[in-house]
């Protein structure tokens, strides 16, 4: 992993589909204008009710993970909230690591 990609971000419901990492990449830099290093997709748990219970019909989801230039988070804080892109930090704040398995957690610690 390059060091100067160190802010790790969450595309909730997004997949590569056909297109290979690299077209990915080129993508964020030509449409957010924002050097990204793909990192993984993962399929999510599913939602716990209040009583920690998984609620039916819930994860499953694709969650597409990448990381961004630390020169380019700045610009990038703004043009990312359009297409619904999310800090990792922000994902946990929120209790949204429930969605996670405890070893992808465990392996991807806050940055900040």
């Amino acid at each position: 992993m390059d060091k100067n990609y160190t802010q790790l971000c969450v595309w909730p419901g997004t997949a590569l589909g056909d297109s290979t990492p690299k077209e990915f990449e080129d993508f964020i830099k030509d449409k957010l204008h924002t050097r990204i290093i793909y990192h993984d997709t993962v399929l999510t748990k599913p939602d716990l009710d209040k009583n920690g219970k998984p609620v039916p019909d819930t994860g499953g989801r694709n969650d597409l993970f990448f990381y961004v230039h630390k020169s380019d988070i700045g610009e990038f804080a703004v043009s990312r909230l359009q297409a619904g892109i999310i800090w990792w930090e922000d994902v946990l704040g929120n209790g949204g690591g429930s969605l996670y398995t405890k070893e992808f957690l465990d392996s991807h610690p806050v940055s900040w």
